[in-house]
């Protein structure tokens, strides 16, 4: 535990240092965040904020780990994987409004489609590879082995939460605190189980979000995109498949959960009123905002949620 904060030190110091020189850069090439006309009036400030911070966690999670990590375990390449196909994914998807007339990314069933084959290859190695496949059951020590059926429950889970991050980063700072959280979460988890690396890699996560969420802090200078959004969402899932508590991932990640099922009520709920909103406005942050809530407020009381989920998830997965 003690080298895995280490590197996780060191990561968010290098990260840190190099998030400046990344302003500057995304600045002069003109990444500016867009902004739907349909979102809360607050939102339109955020109009040309620089965005593909995705780029400053992943790429610091890699050279961190590429330095301090990968000699240590070959496991490691699968988190990897997830992490590298999926954020080259959201950096397509937040760079083609800048070069297409129409200002419009990547369909959604065509990103949907692209997620679910990266999701189905990370699934089937974690399988092959790593020859895993089973899950806990929480307050059981015994192995619930799936065999080939872990293959599409795991990219299943790789799907869902990398849309689920994405959905939840919407406020300053709100993804970015709720990810970190859970990612020390399961890093404990596998500190218990006695995975070196994987702990390590968990730590460096969270290093290189938190320089990230320096910059992202609020009034953020820098947002993460899809870039870091899918790419997070799918590492997370990838480190909860490897624990073997995939079933507590609901619970440690329950603001994205949240996020998640409010769009899904919402989009239910519409259809079958025909076009009356069970929220004000979904994902659920923005139907807080339009209570009258103030962006710092939700996030924070978000976080907090967050925090006291991974403790129980954690605690969970200790009986």
């Amino acid at each position: 535990m003690s080298y895995a904060l280490f590197v996780g030190g060191v990561t968010f110091a290098c990260a840190l240092i190099a998030g400046y020189p990344l302003l500057i850069l995304l600045g002069q090439l003109g990444v500016g965040k867009q902004i739907r006309a349909e979102l809360p009036d607050t939102h339109q400030v955020k109009v040309g904020t620089l965005t593909m911070g995705g780029i400053l966690i992943w790429g610091s999670a890699f050279a961190a780990t590429a330095i301090f990590n990968i000699v240590n375990s070959r496991s490691i390449v699968v988190p990897l994987l997830a992490t590298a196909a999926t954020g080259l994914l959201g950096a397509i998807d937040d760079l083609l409004p800048l070069v297409r007339e129409s200002g419009e990314g990547l369909s959604a069933r065509l990103k949907f489609a692209v997620l679910l084959v990266i999701a189905l290859v990370v699934a089937t190695a974690t399988y092959l590879a790593l020859g895993l496949d089973y899950l806990f059951i929480p307050t059981s020590l015994e192995r619930w082995h799936l065999g080939i059926f872990y293959v599409p429950l795991a990219a299943f889970a790789i799907v869902a939460t990398a849309n689920a991050v994405n959905l939840t980063d919407g406020l300053d700072s709100l993804a970015g605190v709720c990810a970190a959280v859970a990612f020390v979460a399961y890093g404990i988890i596998a500190h218990l189980q006695g995975q070196a690396p994987l702990v390590t890699f968990c730590f460096t996560v969270v290093g290189a979000l938190l320089a990230f969420l320096w910059f992202n802090a609020h009034p953020a200078q820098l947002l993460m995109g899809d870039t870091g959004s899918l790419a997070i969402g799918a590492a997370l899932a990838t480190v909860a498949l490897m624990t073997g508590h995939l079933l507590l991932l609901p619970l440690i990640g329950c603001v994205f959960v949240a996020e998640t099922i409010s769009v899904m009520m919402q989009v239910g709920y519409f259809k079958l009123t025909g076009g009356r909103r069970l929220f004000r406005m979904s994902p659920l942050h923005h139907h807080f905002e339009m209570l009258g809530w103030s962006e710092t407020h939700i996030a924070q009381r978000f976080w907090l949620v967050s925090m006291f989920a991974a403790m129980v998830g954690v605690a969970l997965a200790l009986v």
